[in-house]
């Protein structure tokens, strides 16, 4: 599968969406990590996601407000599950300004400050 599975369309749209679910999280380009679990996905799951994104286009520029009356669909869940974990897995995307969710919200144990997250699975360079 080509690494541009989604096309401009899907990718304005999740972005909107991830800036909405997860504000703030666009500096860490949470569409990058989105599309490359997208590529190593069973061609049902990835269908299903790109349907849930599709389902969602009309009330992506809209903010929270317009997003509120979906919150329930599983459309919605499905996106909202993956803009979170794109976010808040840590992932910064290469070139991506950053900084990350972690140092944002302050998550220095002395385990995870010794972690060294390595996202080549995703074919993602560091």
């Amino acid at each position: 599968m080509s690494p541009d599975v989604l096309d401009e369309q899907r990718r304005r749209v999740l972005e909107a969406l991830c800036h909405t679910i997860v504000p703030g999280s666009a500096r860490v380009w949470p569409t990058v990590y989105i599309e490359a679990l997208l590529t190593h996905m069973p061609e049902p799951a990835r269908d299903a996601t790109l349907a849930a994104i599709d389902s969602l286009a009309d009330v992506a520029d809209g903010g929270a407000d317009a997003l509120r009356e979906r919150a329930a669909t599983p459309e919605f869940m499905m996106v909202r599950a993956l803009a979170v974990e794109a976010f808040y897995s840590d992932f910064v995307a290469p070139g991506a300004p950053g900084p990350g969710a972690w140092e944002e919200i302050d998550f220095n144990s002395p385990l995870a400050t010794r972690l060294e997250k390595d996202w080549s699975y995703l074919g993602v360079g560091a």
